[in-house]
């Protein structure tokens, strides 16, 4: 295990490194758990591709996604932070090339309040660090728990995406 970059009373949060591939397979892994993330069913290969999209914006912006664990466990439990992203929406979506806040959660963690202490820190984290700015999220219509957190977190709703397949997308942003 890698030291944490951030605690917060009950998780530590890290960057991802080699050995979190498999966690984080596991995480996704969960039909309940991706419920909301779009329809596929992830691969080995999906998880690296995540794993390394991850690592790839802490290596070109300074910043990416944490791993996340409940403090002395060892089993990811969540992936959260901001990370940079180009969403490939077209102009005026807001979600091209653009700091992008996101947090997956095993539905063994959901209902405690995990997403928004660890959102909060890894916002405050990003504001220190890279300056109090212009953070995008998308969430799937209909993913209330989401939406309630984005909001409790500074998110407002500002538009909307429907892609060629798939549940239709709220853009969100918090200014």
């Amino acid at each position: 295990m890698s030291r944490p970059v951030l605690t917060t009373d009950r998780y530590e949060l890290w960057q991802p490194q080699v050995g979190d591939l498999a966690g984080l397979y596991e995480l996704t892994r969960d039909e309940e758990t991706r419920r909301f993330l779009g329809s596929f069913t992830p691969t080995e290969m999906d998880s690296f591709t995540r794993l390394t999209r991850n690592a790839g914006s802490w290596a070109l912006w300074g910043y990416g996604t944490f791993m996340v664990r409940r403090k002395g466990e060892g089993r990811i439990v969540a992936n959260c932070g901001v990370f940079r992203s180009h969403r490939g929406f077209g102009a005026g979506q807001g979600l091209d090339n653009v700091p992008e806040a996101g947090w997956i959660v095993h539905r063994d963690a959901w209902g405690q309040g995990l997403a928004s202490e660890v959102m909060t820190a890894a916002l405050g984290w990003f504001d220190a660090t890279h300056g109090h700015q212009r953070v995008a999220c998308m969430i799937e219509d209909g993913h209330a728990a989401s939406e309630a957190i984005a909001t409790k977190l500074g998110f407002a709703r500002y538009g909307s995406h429907q892609p060629e397949s798939g549940a239709s997308l709220g853009l969100w942003k918090r200014a």
